[in-house]
């Protein structure tokens, strides 16, 4: 299941803010703000999807995570190489170091990183 680009916005305060209710959640985004119904929308659709939960305090919610970021995205990662780079890591690394202007300290820094998990395989 996939978020929404605006869903995605408010699920990267929700990671930042880790608990939050709704007004936590406007205060957070910057001019001009959402109106309250429109995150109130998006946070039921989310909900519905699985990615937020949330606990009643009175009539107030304070909304969480229930989807790690680092899950999210991987599996956002691997959906691209699957459709964009015919499910091959290597296409995607290949285009990733020539598409993007990484400077030589930070190839440097992707080569130890893969290095290290030669390492470990």
């Amino acid at each position: 299941m996939k978020l929404s680009k605006s869903e995605e916005e408010l699920m990267n305060v929700l990671w930042e803010q880790k608990k939050a209710f709704m007004k936590d959640l406007l205060d957070a985004y910057p001019e001009p703000k959402p109106a309250n119904t429109t995150i109130a929308t998006m946070l039921k659709r989310m909900t519905d999807k699985g990615f937020v939960g949330y606990e009643l305090f009175g009539k107030s919610r304070e909304y969480y995570p229930l989807v790690e970021k680092s899950v999210y995205f991987s599996k956002h990662v691997n959906g691209l190489i699957k459709n964009f780079f015919n499910d091959s890591s290597a296409q995607f690394a290949s285009f990733f170091t020539k598409e993007t202007d990484l400077s030589k300290e930070e190839l440097e820094e992707l080569r130890k990183i893969i290095d290290r998990q030669i390492e470990n395989k």
